[in-house]
């Protein structure tokens, strides 16, 4: 009766508060399970950036609730940002679960299902849905924990590394400030004890991650030597033995100052890759999604960090569809990746999320249009993808080896500008930084042969 899965929905900031509660459950004596259907517990760690990944979400619930009614012990809870989205509400449409648990209250959730267990244990009557949606002080510093290495011996050789919650920004586009409150930082020393451990464990590479990475502690912590709270926990990280790669995501433009332009030129492990948020290409749209940048400096921040870094990737976020968005406001975002040639995006068609400013604005676009931009820019996005890993063609690249690929034939890993690489080698390679020659290149991969 102690057997949970977790299915997670969403960015690498819902993976790791899903890892963290799995290994919060692991410590009370909880078997993690990689199937829903040998779990006696099974716990939806949801999303509501997008309509679409909410209807996933009650779907599944849905799908649960059926399965429940043939077994009533299944225990079902939903966590996270739906969970704080729609609050209490979502009972009326689900009625049969037994934990709604918010965005600052992973931590919680052990105590909760210890209670609800006992129930079932006969140790009491089953109670109502358990709701904690509250916000709790200091909430960010319990997302810490990281589950061991797996049982079969695969090791981890990357790991995210939470060091903020919340957003103070107010796109009109974003219901994140709603699900995940204001901005939150832990200290610095909190988080270097964490990564300090998990390269005890033998981890190589730490993602730092944030809503906005790049505003971490500007309100908390001083500036040192014109050095950003951000750049100064940059700086900290890199001096940890073991660690090999630093990745962070996401950042704002806004974000990228002087400090954080050197630190890429003077940090080695820091990779040189940065995902840059766009979301449109047209200063109009960036005006009504209250985006505080331009075309003109977001194209600065892309030469400063080229002139820093001459190899620099980049990737982005757009969303085509926006309200009002034009035929000329749509050439203008397609002109902006001709002029930075992104090597990845994530393209989203705009959704409505209620409770936002946009909304209620006129002049929301029909969704054949909405497809048609989406398809242009992936359409772009494959061809400059293809172009630059074709150029890595003979070239030798360092590439952080994460273990066998998919399909379980060969082994795969990246190089510092997050491009995947595909090779044959003996698993003793896995957490090794190995050189290889690429031989083939496809816009998603590349294929090569170990030095």
């Amino acid at each position: 009766m102690n057997r949970v899965y977790i299915k997670t929905y969403g960015c690498q900031m819902n993976e790791r508060d899903s890892e963290a509660v799995a290994a919060m459950l692991r410590n009370r004596g909880y078997a993690i399970v990689d199937s829903e259907q040998s779990a006696d517990v099974v716990l939806l760690n949801t999303c509501s950036v997008r309509d679409q990944a909410e209807q996933k979400a009650i779907g599944k619930a849905g799908y649960l609730a059926a399965r429940k009614r043939r077994n009533p012990d299944l225990v079902i809870g939903v966590m996270g940002c739906m969970a704080q989205n729609r609050g209490a509400e979502l009972l009326d449409r689900l009625p049969d679960l037994d934990l709604l648990a918010g965005t600052q209250k992973f931590h919680q959730v052990p105590d909760h299902l210890d209670n609800i267990m006992a129930t079932l244990r006969g140790q009491g009557p089953r109670p109502a849905t358990v709701v904690d949606l509250e916000a709790e002080k200091d909430s960010q510093n319990t997302i810490r924990d990281h589950l061991p290495p797996a049982l079969n011996g695969k090791r981890q050789v990357s790991a995210y590394v939470s060091i903020m919650q919340g957003c103070n920004m107010a796109c009109t586009f974003c219901i994140v400030p709603k699900t995940r409150g204001q901005e939150r930082s832990r200290p610095i020393e909190d988080i270097v004890a964490e990564v300090e451990s998990l390269a005890a464990g033998a981890v190589r590479e730490v993602t730092l991650l944030g809503q906005i990475v790049t505003s971490y502690g500007r309100r908390d912590f001083p500036f040192r030597g014109g050095r950003s709270p951000f750049v100064q926990l940059l700086e900290r990280v890199h001096d940890i033995p073991g660690i090999a790669r630093i990745r962070f995501t996401s950042p704002h433009p806004r974000g990228f100052k002087d400090d954080l332009v050197r630190a890429f030129r003077e940090l080695p492990k820091l990779c040189p890759c940065v995902h840059l948020p766009l979301q449109s290409g047209s200063d109009r749209i960036l005006r009504v999604m209250n985006r505080p940048y331009t075309r003109e400096t977001y194209l600065r921040i892309i030469d400063s960090l080229r002139n820093a870094v001459p190899d620099m990737y980049f990737s982005t976020d757009i969303i085509v569809g926006f309200p009002g968005e034009t035929d000329d406001d749509f050439e203008q975002t397609c002109d902006m990746f001709a002029r930075v040639r992104f090597d990845m995006a994530f393209v989203f068609k705009y959704s409505m999320r209620t409770g936002t400013p946009a909304a209620g604005m006129d002049g929301q676009l029909p969704p054949e249009v909405k497809e048609a931009r989406n398809q242009k820019l992936l359409e772009l996005l494959h061809e400059y993808s293809l172009a630059r890993n074709r150029l890595l063609v003979g070239s030798v690249q360092e590439v952080l080896v994460e273990g066998p690929d998919k399909l379980g034939r060969r082994l795969a890993g990246k190089t510092a500008g997050n491009r995947l690489v595909h090779f044959s080698g003996h698993e003793r390679l896995i957490g090794e930084l190995v050189p290889v020659k690429i031989e083939h290149a496809s816009a998603s991969a590349m294929v090569g042969e170990v030095q």
